[in-house]
């Protein structure tokens, strides 16, 4: 015999997922709220790190890195730049600016000195070689 379930709709939708949010107490003035994180890829080898992070619409003097040890952190910032003319109003504005940032922490310790970075397409590129010396090594008992 088959188990029936009852199946309820919620009546009233999504009216008081806006209450529930974090996001309810402060609000963009327009548009929706810039993403909470940005997509990361990281790859190992043995001389290093590559990462590869998403981050469309942003310029490369707005993106910052900063490595300490193995600690890698990337902010990327968009500004609004609002503009008016007398002809012109904003129907409707999907476009958030702010700061989205993401710190991790590597498996080993980067050469803060030999690091290379290009962005391009939305795409940010880091190339992090290890630090000579970090790795461990195997001590043979006697």
């Amino acid at each position: 015999m088959t188990k029936l379930t009852t199946y309820t709709p919620n009546v009233l939708g999504n009216l008081f997922d806006d209450f529930l949010t974090p996001s309810y107490i402060v609000r963009p003035l327009h548009g929706q709220p810039l993403e909470s994180h940005f997509k990361v890829d990281i790859k190992e080898n043995k001389k290093g790190f590559a990462i590869k992070a998403q981050i469309p619409g942003v310029k490369k003097e707005d993106i910052h890195i900063s490595v300490d040890g193995s600690i890698v952190s990337i902010q990327a910032e968009t500004k609004q730049l609002d503009q008016k003319t007398e002809d012109e109003k904003v129907v409707h504005s999907e476009c958030y600016y702010g700061t989205v940032s993401r710190s991790f922490q590597l498996p080993a310790e980067v050469d803060e000195g030999a690091t290379k970075a290009s962005y391009e397409n939305g795409v940010l590129n880091l190339h992090l070689p290890k630090k000579n010396g970090g790795n461990a090594h195997q001590i043979k008992v006697s």
